[in-house]
């Protein structure tokens, strides 16, 4: 096996955590089950912890099994998957839907279905790891325009001469890392005009942004070719899924590996999933009382901090700037009981490492009003 030299302080360390009484709240167990107050989970909405889902997920195991076994081709299709799906197409207004184990399978799954070794994939330069993977799977070539910039994206796509090549663009609604949201409306008018191909993963803006939770791309949904959405995050559950027109839905059941040869999504997941989809459709307004909060938090965070604050939504990141500071940043929000990860390269650019902050539903201004006073005293 050939040796990866990794630099020390690229090297990370896997913690574990217990769950504590609240929802927003962890034991670190690296730390002597020291009480934290979790500011860097996707579970938005702390469904992953309601009762339930808890319920809906024990009493599908009791029926089904814990896991499904086999793929969806062989034995592991259940009545639950079929049910999902089919409320998911109807709340998304898509023809179909597909799910998948995960996030990361259900987006190279797309992306090997609308590229292969004869494509040109333009894509935004900050989309998530699991969608290069698919490119690079799909033997694409990769071009990539500088992030959210509209003029960039409509260059390289005359510069890839659309009317003699298959072109596929890739963007995310909701970009984990900065925060920022992708003008999907211009992006959707400039692949329409050239007639080309648009795949938009929408795994941290569905559920909570766009109407009624269904995303940011559902007002402009007939002119995006597939997207590309999660459970693990909004839904408080895990898995994934692909939301497509009916053909490409039927392709890629006929000719995905992702979607073929993999054990289809637990039971338990599905039956949690859309358990989470009631809550969601029962809650309208979660999502805008979730961006409310984020407001709040960041207005708060830049008028007593001195470090920039970016993210348009409930993913905000404090712009440190050095690995090393981001580090002692984050142990020292550690130590003083509030957990909320440095990011850093190879995930954000040298010179942009950051502590992202993802807000969650029932964080209270008391618990903003401790976290302001930690970060004033941080030298």
């Amino acid at each position: 096996m050939k040796k990866v030299k990794i630099p020390k302080n690229r090297i990370r360390k896997l913690k574990t955590f217990s769950l504590g009484k609240k929802s927003f709240e962890l034991l670190s167990l690296n730390s002597q089950n020291k009480k934290l107050i979790d500011l860097c989970s996707n579970d938005y909405f702390g469904l992953s912890r309601d009762k339930d889902l808890v319920k809906a997920a024990y009493e599908i195991s009791l029926l089904e099994g814990i896991g499904s076994g086999s793929s969806r081709f062989i034995t592991g299709s259940r009545p639950i998957h079929k049910l999902l799906e089919t409320e998911l197409a109807k709340w998304l207004d898509q023809d179909k839907v597909l799910l998948f184990p995960s996030g990361f399978q259900a987006n190279i799954a797309a992306v090997q279905a609308l590229a292969n070794r004869n494509s040109i994939v333009i894509a935004d330069k900050l989309i998530h790891n699991s969608l290069l993977v698919g490119v690079k799977a799909a033997q694409a070539k990769l071009v990539r325009f500088s992030h959210n910039n509209l003029k960039d994206l409509e260059d390289k796509i005359m510069k890839s001469n659309p009317t003699k090549n298959s072109i596929l663009v890739i963007v995310e609604s909701l970009y984990s890392m900065e925060g920022s949201i992708a003008p999907l409306r211009e992006i959707t008018e400039i692949c329409k005009k050239n007639s080309v191909q648009l795949l938009v993963d929408e795994a941290h803006a569905i559920g909570i942004l766009g109407p009624e939770g269904r995303g940011l791309s559902f007002n402009c949904r007939s002119d995006i070719t597939m997207i590309t959405g999660t459970f693990g995050k909004a839904f408080g559950s895990g898995g994934a899924f692909i939301a497509s027109n009916s053909e490409i839905g039927e392709y890629l059941i006929q000719t995905s590996g992702a979607f073929r040869y993999t054990t289809a999504l637990a039971p338990s997941l599905a039956a949690a999933a859309l358990e989470g989809l009631k809550k969601i459709l029962e809650n309208k307004e979660w999502g805008n009382d979730l961006l409310s909060s984020a407001n709040v938090w960041k207005d708060e965070i830049i008028k007593n901090f001195s470090l920039p604050v970016q993210g348009d939504s409930h993913i905000l990141s404090i712009i440190v700037g050095q690995e090393e500071k981001a580090i002692y940043l984050q142990k020292y929000l550690e130590k003083n009981g509030f957990l909320a990860i440095a990011i850093r390269p190879p995930t954000v650019p040298v010179g942009q490492s950051r502590i992202r902050i993802t807000i969650r539903r029932n964080l209270d201004f008391n618990l903003l009003k401790n976290f302001i006073a930690v970060l004033k005293e941080f030298k």
